[in-house]
């Protein structure tokens, strides 16, 4: 039962990619060389989002529930979801860099006190924080090309 809890949250956080899409707003910005291309987004974020899922229910089973690393577990899938509300829904690129950095540090934590845990579930979050930090470098970077959008 906690198998489709997981799955089912995080089919609810991957929706908000859905939601909010980049659309006609985002072509017209200002993007640095290095922008991932387009069809990377959802092959990545597919991947990521069975690793997130596959990684919480690791230590919640392992674990008994509740813990210290699945309230950065709680935390990362509510930031991951807002994020694209706030950058491609309401346009706050400013907002969306804040989210990302709560991400990066809900990932990072959840890193740190899963490994005792469900040393698995750490590793499996590594590549999540490395999308996140180039995710983030994006954020900062599109916002400081375009300081009118």
């Amino acid at each position: 039962m906690a198998a489709v809890a997981f799955i089912v949250i995080v089919l609810a956080a991957a929706s908000s990619g859905a939601l909010f899409k980049p659309g006609a707003w985002y072509e017209t910005l200002s993007k640095p060389r290095w922008t991932p291309p387009k069809w990377a987004f959802p092959v990545v974020w597919s991947i990521l989002y069975v690793l997130i899922g596959y990684a919480g229910w690791l230590v919640w089973t392992a674990g008994g529930g509740w813990s210290l690393p699945m309230v950065f577990w709680g935390l990362q899938i509510v930031a991951n979801a807002l994020w694209s509300f706030f950058f491609f829904g309401i346009r706050r690129m400013d907002i969306a860099l804040i989210d990302v950095a709560i991400l990066w540090l809900a990932i990072a934590f959840f890193i740190l006190s899963a490994w005792s845990v469900a040393p698995l579930a750490s590793l499996l979050f590594l590549p999540y924080l490395a999308w996140v930090t180039a995710a983030a470098s994006l954020n900062h970077s599109v916002r400081r090309l375009n300081p009118e959008a």
